[in-house]
């Protein structure tokens, strides 16, 4: 036996890093990716590492954990791989973050073989019909490798060569991590049978009489939930932590208002551009989340703007947007004036092949993370800027025209309020009103703020939107609130039917809305709009309020 294979029996104690002397590729991977991470804009989300300690060795030992790309999923597997790994070992990597001072550090710490497999890696290098067996034929070869020693059947699958390794009397059982385990799925879907052939052989691997006997712990990421059949999971006996319902994963995924605020003093950023580019995504207990990617990004560019680039996975937003099930398009124009949709998150199969109603669609938005999802009240909403700037993009590629007029005609009535010239607003709104009948009816309160807020649109580059629900029977008030450093007045609106714009502004200054917002601004302007059922046009009278 040589020496390096030799030293796999010895205490991980013994050695710095034992991936020094065998560098491999799904096993003995060493420190190197996490190292990497580490020396650039760490946020401690060590915390993960407990949470997942708690479950290894018992029946919740297999995780799934999905979230959006680009919400620090590879960040947290790279970040376990290192902590578990018996070939590791380099405790300088944890010895500042909250982990190190909790009792199960060193009871876990460098105790399993840990196998990591980044599914996108395969889904790149073989196609459709002979990904799955390529992931059997390479990790098989590569354990075999590691443990030249164990004789396994000739005959044995990737599930009994496990199994007989983790069997060995001097071995542990496995840790196995899988990123991005639903790759397969999402990019060839039934294509060369390769959905049906991946299903199989993670329930070889995970619900086997072995499993429990083979595996420490398993923790899957991916982009999508595990897929159900009927009401079942594929492999249901996997504890599940999404973006419905994210359980007590809720802070290690995405940054929260005070590690951005953090990051933001410590690189001399602006705290207020990152929150308004960035902020809005609510998950479980968690209210106020930050898209980490985009944040690290705009912190070392120092410039905020969508560092969201165009992928598959826009591709298909836009088909799913295309189809228009059960009136979607109204929605997403809703949904884009700021308002908030229903959803029924039940229906949907996690599978992106598989859409059949517009539930599912805007599930599937969810789970990608183009709307963020209110879990107590069933509802979804485009969380920040630069998701409704993507979604934009997604609703100009459909070419939803009147949409897409609309949209571009915001920056007029911004500047025609701004500049007092009251016809011209009404003139605008006009416009909008008759653009977007559909939902925009006349007949709510709701409809009546969608068109103000949709109308505008533009105007959430530099305001941050309020909306006030009537009281008696008035309308609805939209409040728009001049971000920080941006010098610009406030704009107060209130919508009449049927009067006329002068007692609109009344309405104003006797519920003295102007005092509740005096403390964001210098000065103001009021907006009273009045809509005539009869003509079908609309009156504005515009006052300065210091």
């Amino acid at each position: 036996m040589s020496k390096a294979t030799q030293a796999l029996y010895f205490s991980p104690t013994d050695f710095t890093d034992l991936a020094d002397l065998i560098m491999g590729k799904f096993l003995k991977k060493g420190t190197d990716a996490f190292r990497a991470i580490r020396n650039g804009e760490f946020v401690d989300k060590s915390g993960l590492i407990e949470i997942v300690n708690a479950t290894l060795h018992t029946e919740r030992q297999f995780t799934c954990v999905s979230r959006p790309r680009r919400f620090g999923k590879s960040i947290g597997a790279k970040m376990l791989y290192a902590y578990y790994d018996q070939w590791c070992g380099d405790r300088s990597l944890f010895s500042d973050l909250q982990i190190y001072s909790s009792p199960s550090f060193s009871r876990h710490f460098r105790r399993y073989p840990v196998l990591y497999l980044d599914l996108t890696d395969f889904v790149t290098r073989y196609d459709a019909e002979c990904v799955v067996g390529h992931i059997q034929s390479d990790v098989l070869e590569e354990l075999k490798d590691v443990y030249p020693e164990v004789s396994y059947r000739e005959d044995a699958d990737l599930a009994d060569a496990l199994f007989t390794s983790a069997s060995q009397p001097q071995h542990e059982k496995f840790i196995m991590i899988i990123d991005e385990w639903d790759a397969i799925l999402r990019e060839y879907g039934t294509q060369g049978g390769a959905a049906e052939k991946y299903i199989n052989l993670l329930r070889g691997l995970f619900k086997s009489t072995n499993a429990m006997s083979t595996f420490a712990g398993v923790y899957m990421t991916g982009i999508l939930p595990i897929k159900k059949y009927n009401t079942q999971s594929a492999l249901n006996n996997f504890w599940e932590y999404s973006m419905l319902s994210p359980r007590g994963m809720s802070e290690y995924f995405g940054f929260t208002k005070s590690e951005v605020m953090a990051l933001a003093e410590k690189t001399g950023n602006d705290f207020d551009e990152l929150e308004k580019w960035y902020d809005g995504y609510q998950i479980g207990d968690q209210m106020s989340m930050f898209n980490p990617n985009s944040v690290i990004q705009a912190i070392y560019s120092h410039w905020c703007e969508s560092y969201w680039a165009s992928t598959g996975a826009y591709d298909a937003v836009a088909e799913y947007i295309r189809m228009n099930m059960d009136g979607l398009k109204d929605s997403i124009i809703y949904l884009l004036s700021g308002g908030r949709a229903k959803v029924n998150v039940t229906s949907f199969t996690n599978d992106l092949k598989v859409v059949k109603s517009k539930d599912d669609v805007l599930t599937v938005l969810i789970h990608l993370g183009y709307l963020s999802y209110d879990r107590t009240k069933q509802e979804c909403y485009v969380p920040n800027r630069e998701v409704a700037g993507e979604l934009e993009n997604a609703v100009k590629s459909v070419k939803w025209d009147k949409v897409n007029f609309l949209l571009d005609a915001s920056e007029q009535l911004l500047h025609a309020t701004l500049s007092g010239e009251a016809e011209t607003v009404a003139k605008c709104i006009d416009e909008a009103h008759d653009e977007n009948t559909s939902i925009l009816s006349y007949n709510d309160e709701n409809s009546l703020a969608c068109v103000l807020s949709l109308a505008y649109y533009y105007a959430r580059n530099d305001y941050i939107f309020h909306r006030e629900l009537p009281t008696g029977k008035g309308f609805a008030d939209l409040v728009l609130i001049p971000r920080k450093q941006v010098d610009s007045p406030a704009i107060v609106l209130e919508l009449k039917c049927d009067r006329d714009a002068v007692s609109a502004i009344d309405q104003i200054k006797q519920k003295h809305y102007p005092s509740k917002i005096v403390e964001y601004t210098h000065n103001m302007l009021l907006v009273g709009i009045n809509y005539d059922k009869k003509t079908k046009k609309h009156e504005c009278v515009i006052e300065k309020e210091f």
